[in-house]
């Protein structure tokens, strides 16, 4: 297994944190091929025609690597509610037809999808959480198989719970939309990069994935993978870049009706960002380089020392089957002051996020085991 990697990142000692899931830090490369992108744009000659292409297409190629597809799938986007967009630009409901989405997902994965059934006469169909026991995630992935019928035209879902890593059955629910002929969107926001994804096992209509949390990358960058059903869907900017013949730069003005090929007709205009791009392709590698199932691994071993730690105690870890190793809820006893347990985390330098009725941990490969500890001993004096 991996060993403690926070050498090669930037934290302070003295600082526990454990919220990947909130946004991460950068790892040192990661940085380093920011800094160097600044340097770059700085001095516009050093900039060449071909950066404009030849980045963006080995960011694609390393995400794909990612996911195990193919580049021609890989978009690349700035946000999740921009993936949404595409989606949200193409598909239409007939009247009366349904959107389910697991409850208390995160509002990028609902908004888009309220507007939809608004314009088109459609509902969305929110699958509540079962109470929490074991076998829960179990039970909510029925739930949302459950809810899908012949009147569902969308299901939006997300490879794990982002309140407390509630992992759902993908293989379950993609089966069961597709048997209905539904739309199958997927936001792997809280699990690509931590948590492994063959996107051909799934094969949803639509992936999207924003790459600063367990991408390890900047803000405001991200991809989407783009199933068949989607490749000759109209994108939503009609920029220069996504044109066929862009890289030809004296023919810019001789326009186009084609796109460039594959998922490019989606790059968001712009996306050959000069920082951003070197940042997140430096990211990417890292993670590939570590390889998914190790950093599960690593964040899976630290979970159990917490359940360990914690113990019988009124704080406790769900089962490994209802939670995921790098993303999980402690549960806060009921009565529990949550503005005085988070004031005593911080006094003590500690880094989560309370979401809902949890303490959410979100560890990676930076944590190490006196993180995990500082965490226990932390809420056991506020129990």
């Amino acid at each position: 297994m991996l060993s403690c990697q926070k050498d090669l990142f930037s934290l302070p000692d003295g600082i526990h944190f454990l919220n990947c899931a909130t946004l991460s830090p950068l790892p040192k490369t990661v940085e380093a091929a920011g800094m160097e992108g600044i340097r770059r744009k700085a001095v516009p000659t050093r900039v060449q025609q071909a950066d404009f292409f030849t980045e963006a297409e080995a960011l694609r190629a390393a995400l794909a690597g990612l996911i195990r597809t193919s580049p021609e799938r890989i978009a690349l986007i700035p946000s999740v509610s921009y993936g949404v967009g595409i989606a949200t630009h193409h598909i239409r409901l007939k009247p009366g037809q349904n959107v389910v989405i697991p409850g208390e997902e995160f509002p990028s994965n609902v908004y888009g999808w309220m507007e939809r059934c608004k314009r088109d006469r459609g509902r969305t169909r929110l699958v509540p959480r079962p109470e929490p026991r074991p076998g829960c995630a179990a039970e909510w992935s029925a739930r949302v198989c459950e809810a899908i019928d012949a009147d569902t035209g969308v299901v939006s879902v997300t490879a794990v719970h982002w309140t407390d890593g509630t992992p759902f059955d993908l293989a379950a629910i993609a089966r069961r939309s597709r048997e209905v002929g539904a739309w199958l969107i997927v936001d792997g926001t809280q699990s690509i990069g931590a948590l492994p994804f063959d996107y051909e096992t799934i094969q949803p209509d639509l992936l999207i994935c924003a790459g600063y949390k367990w991408l390890l990358g900047p803000y405001q960058y991200g991809f989407a993978a783009v199933g068949p059903r989607l490749k000759e869907a109209e994108p939503l900017e009609m920029n220069w870049i996504n044109r066929e013949g862009s890289e030809d730069f004296s023919g810019l003005t001789h326009y186009r009706e084609g796109f460039r090929p594959g998922a490019r007709r989606f790059d968001a205009g712009e996306h050959s960002n000069f920082i951003l791009v070197p940042m997140l392709l430096a990211a990417v590698r890292q993670v590939l380089a570590w390889s998914v199932p190790e950093i599960q691994a690593y964040g899976e071993a630290l979970a159990r020392q917490l359940a360990a730690e914690l113990g019988d105690g009124p704080f406790t870890v769900a089962d490994p089957a209802d939670r995921s190793g790098h993303l999980f809820g402690v549960s806060v006893p009921p009565g529990m002051p949550l503005p005085r347990l988070l004031d005593e985390l911080r006094q003590r330098n500690i880094i989560v996020s309370v979401r809902g009725s949890a303490v959410r941990v979100s560890p990676h490969v930076y944590n190490a085991p006196d993180d995990v500890h500082a965490l226990a001993e932390a809420l056991k004096a506020v129990a």
